[in-house]
């Protein structure tokens, strides 16, 4: 009976979602190849000098006239909408279209670009708009710098000459309201070399991000180049106008668009009373559902049917068991077959890293329209499975802007694990602070300032401000992941630990990374806030030196990163530890800061560390330099005799350290000569 009642409730819910009506309003999509007419395509119009021969052309050319301070736009010939009218939903929509740039010499000055816009409707192309205006605002329209917008219109530029409020000559912006860009990206080559540039721009109307990717040659893009935050109600009205802008100014260019698509939908609106009535047929069938579920899944556990084992059985302990239940309120649970697709069945084109226990692939979901990073644990890793169960029950519980964001995760596939992050388009920060000199270039001292300003939010809001103390256990920079904007986040939970705040965490099983671990945990394997402040000192001292915890092609009295800058400010002269890459360019305070805070961070012994509130206040300016010896102490800790003799470490490979005899050297400091980034886990 219970089995008849379980099997016919989704046939009754399905009865009744037939009798709500269709939503208000539905999903619209156009797509134009433009190469393959002759003849101007209909729902395109076009403004200024913008004209339709073979392709769209959104400036003049020389048949039809000097082909500088032109301007032109070329727009959809019908409003698009933004939201529903009556339910207020935000729309959703996403954009791909292939363009070309042609400079008549690329190596001489030439402009201004082209962009894609969203505008009042009918499309309106301003006066005097030409030149680095790209045709979307007047002169008295260049904002203020600050976001504050002037115009209803927000356009995704792709920017080929550097006026006074550029970053510079080749970058991509977006613009709200104003030609100051609200967010800018550099692009590495030639945008106006005339060869084919394919591009797409993609808003999600839920989580109100706005998302833009760029490729040239064949390949569709796949990463996103810019990510930003926005809300486009606020810039925009109910429906507008989509298309394209350019323009030139006393130097000239060509602007094609050769291809385009657009796709819009709204979430249909929900009629609550038939729904209130749905829900309520289905409370009244809840205890006959619930019992009958029990009555079958009893019989069928009896009976030895559940094939291969649960994750309990699978994995050989308790950590999941209750976890699709844990994460139901944020990130969701995935299908193996939908993660698989977007990652090509996890080919290696698509893969970005390879870690401890398994590798990490790009991927693209199109449900979501949303680019994600996918981590893959190894098969047969019981280390890995460990990790990945403490990563989702961990961060599913944590929301800060400095975290790297958990979408989802999945483990149906037997032997698979897999955890769905967000992208972060400029990778990890030991990329670009030890990468070649293109990547460390980028790494300017604001951008470092702030990076290490973003990791210490994140780990205050980790040791105090989270119900429950998280410890992190491996703060370094290969776990410090930038966004489009090199905003700095928190990623990597899965060696992280939950402990009530005011105590500790009660494991003295060694993890950790060498080179990053506390000389207390070395002696005792017992990781606390007080060990993850040392890691995070470590990390400000790479920030401000450009250098990893141990250089081995360094002079031995040089080769560790904290004694040696500890010397040079026993010396007085700690300025001269800073980066040399960075050429002297750099607020001289803000670096006299940034290091000594990473001394008192890494002092040896833990009681005198900071907590991260300390640190961060002196970083803000909040509070004075603290007052450090001039030569590095000795760490005077010593456990009592129950914590030191059942330490034990395992490595993740047999390549990593398989005891601290091993690892450690001799000295006042038990870490210090460690080759750097080799992981240790319990």
């Amino acid at each position: 009976m219970a089995i008849s009642v379980a099997a016919g409730v989704p046939f009754l819910l399905f009865v009744a979602l037939l009798s709500l009506p269709p939503g208000a309003a539905a999903a619209f999509s156009f797509t134009y190849n433009f190469t393959s007419s002759d003849t101007a395509p209909s729902g395109i119009a076009f403004q200024g000098d913008a004209f339709f021969n073979k392709f769209i052309r959104l400036t003049r050319d020389e048949r039809i006239g000097p082909i500088t301070s032109s301007a032109g736009r070329a727009y959809f010939s019908r409003p698009v909408p933004l939201c529903d009218p009556v339910s207020r939903r935000p729309a959703s929509f996403s954009t791909a279209f292939s363009f070309s740039i042609a400079a008549p010499d690329p190596s001489a000055a030439s402009g201004d670009g082209l962009a894609f816009f969203l505008s009042p409707f009918p499309s309106v192309l301003p006066n005097s708009s030409a030149g680095g205006l790209l045709g979307l605002f007047n002169s008295s329209a260049r904002g203020d710098g600050r976001g504050h917008p002037r115009r209803p219109l927000v356009a995704v530029e792709f920017d080929t000459y550097k006026n006074e409020w550029d970053p510079s000559d080749d970058h991509v912006g977006v613009d709200l309201g104003g030609i100051v860009s609200a967010a800018t990206v550099d692009w590495p080559t030639s945008m106006k070399d005339g060869r084919r540039a394919h591009a797409r721009v993609e808003y999600d109307g839920k989580a109100k991000n706005l998302t833009v990717a760029l490729s040239y040659g064949d390949a569709a893009p796949t990463d996103a180049l810019l990510w930003y935050s926005v809300d486009l109600m606020e810039y925009l009205p109910d429906a507008v106008a989509v298309g394209f802008s350019a323009t030139t100014g006393e130097a000239a260019e060509l602007h094609q668009v050769l291809y385009w698509e657009f796709t819009s939908s709204i979430d249909p609106k929900e009629e609550t009373v038939i729904l209130w009535v749905v829900l309520g047929l289905c409370g009244l069938l809840l205890v006959l559902v619930v019992a009958g579920v029990l009555w079958f899944v009893t019989q069928w556990r009896k009976a030895g049917e559940l094939a291969g084992g649960g994750i309990d059985d699978e994995m050989g302990y308790d950590e999941l068991a209750d976890e699709e239940f844990f994460v139901e309120s944020g990130p969701r649970r995935f299908r193996y077959s939908d993660l698989a697709a977007a990652t090509k069945n996890f080919s290696d084109e698509r893969k970005l890293g390879q870690g401890g226990f398994g590798g990490v692939y790009r991927g693209f979901l199109k449900e979501l329209g949303l680019a994600v990073a996918i981590k893959r644990v190894s098969k047969g890793s019981t280390q890995g499975r460990k990790e990945y169960a403490a990563e989702v029950r961990i961060i599913s519980q944590l929301r800060h802007r400095h975290l790297v964001r958990l979408v989802g995760w999945c483990h149906e596939h037997r032997g698979d694990f897999l955890l769905v992050y967000e992208l972060m388009p400029n990778g990890s920060l030991d990329k670009h602070l030890f990468g070649d000199g293109l990547l460390a270039a980028r790494l300017t001292w604001p951008v470092r300032f702030k990076i290490l300003r973003n990791v210490a939010s994140a780990l205050l809001y980790l040791h105090e401000e989270c119900p429950q103390c998280v410890v992190h256990r491996d703060i370094k920079p290969s776990n410090v992941m930038l966004d489009a904007a090199f905003g700095a986040k928190l990623g990597d939970f899965g060696l992280a630990k939950l402990v009530e705040h005011g105590s500790q965490p009660r494991t003295t099983v060694l993890a950790g990374t060498l080179g990053y671990l506390a000389p207390e945990c070395v002696v005792t394997g017992r990781a606390s806030r007080e060990s993850d402040v040392y890691s995070f000192g470590v990390v400000a001292l790479e920030i401000a030196c450009g250098r990893r915890p141990t250089e081995l092609d360094e002079e031995p009295s040089n080769a560790r990163l904290v004694p040696w800058v500890w010397e040079l400010y026993g010396k007085k002269t700690i300025l001269a530890a800073a980066d040399r890459r960075l050429n002297g360019k750099f607020d001289l305070e803000q670096m006299e800061r940034l290091m000594v805070v990473g001394l008192w961070c890494a002092h040896p012994d833990y009681a005198h560390r900071p907590s991260v509130r300390q640190a961060l206040n002196v970083l803000k300016f909040e509070a004075p330099l603290p007052l450090l010896p001039p030569k590095m102490p000795v760490p005077s800790y010593f456990p009592p005799p129950d914590l030191a003799a059942p330490v034990s470490v395992a490595g993740t490979s047999s390549t990593e350290c398989t005891g601290v005899s091993q690892c450690g050297s001799s000295g006042s400091n038990p870490v210090g000569s460690e080759i750097n980034d080799r992981r240790i886990d319990p």
